[in-house]
């Protein structure tokens, strides 16, 4: 299983319009973070997490050439505004691609993008989806995929956790979180690599400051940790060296295999 950060920013990115700060001046191409969004390369295709604004920019920068089934964690801006760009991937693919998310997910998606859904012209193309309502548990790209429900404030988000069958490894993606509930807890266990939210230093009303991440990271032991979902109050190398050894900030590009 390989996982590819297409971006690791807020849902300003970073660095943010007329701000003139230190990490948004930055020259360390870490400093240069896209809105968040993974690509989950199983046994037999990829799996996209969330259609980030930047996904046709994100596509080209990763060399991400496939993508075979796509998971939604919320309907923020942020996670869904590059929905269009998936029209490319049907071309590359000649097929339609699945596309998963809880009722309220699928939902905002008919009518936030409504023009995929029904008859139009031909015009440029547009995005061929069928949608699907998100299991608990399935078998998507050759893993074994859990679903699970974190807190984004008052909002239920999904996360989820990876598993491939033939080596047991596990890799989890919790991002917009700010409470973990026990019943989620019991999926974060075990883990070769947990992605987690991490938006500032100061705790966040719908998201973990990074004192707050450590804490969870502490308590459910995984074997490495990157931070994504970062603001600009991070400098990619300060926050390296003021992190333990087995977490790390994430960046954009980024290539993990687990």
């Amino acid at each position: 299983m390989q996982i590819t950060f297409l971006g690791s920013g807020t849902s300003h990115g970073v660095p943010m319009i007329g701000c003139e700060c230190q990490v948004c001046l930055s020259d360390n191409p870490c400093n240069k973070r896209t809105r968040p969004s993974i690509a989950v390369a199983g046994p037999s295709g990829v799996i996209l997490i969330d259609t980030s604004p930047e996904l046709r920019l994100q596509a080209i920068a990763c060399g991400l050439k496939r993508v075979d089934a796509v998971l939604i964690t919320h309907t923020h801006a942020d996670h869904i505004f590059g929905m269009d760009d998936l029209r490319r991937f049907n071309d590359l693919s000649n097929s339609e691609i699945p596309l998963y998310g809880v009722p309220e997910t699928l939902e905002d998606i008919q009518r936030i993008f409504r023009y995929i859904f029904v008859p139009t012209q031909a015009g440029g193309g547009k995005p061929r989806l069928t949608l699907h309502p998100l299991p608990e548990q399935m078998e998507l790209c050759g893993l074994h995929v859990r679903t699970f429900v974190v807190m984004h404030g008052a909002l239920p988000v999904q996360a989820f956790r990876f598993t491939d069958p033939h080596t047991g490894r596990s890799a989890a993606y919790v991002t917009d979180v700010n409470f973990i509930p026990p019943e989620a807890e019991q999926h974060l266990h075990n883990l070769d690599l947990l992605i987690l939210d991490a938006v500032r230093y100061e705790p966040h009303s719908t998201h973990f400051g990074l004192w707050q991440a450590l804490e969870a990271v502490e308590k459910l032991q995984p074997r490495q940790t990157l931070l994504t979902h970062l603001s600009h109050h991070f400098d990619h190398q300060t926050l390296t060296n003021q992190t333990p050894p087995n977490v790390a900030p994430a960046c954009d590009g980024q290539q993990v295999v687990v």
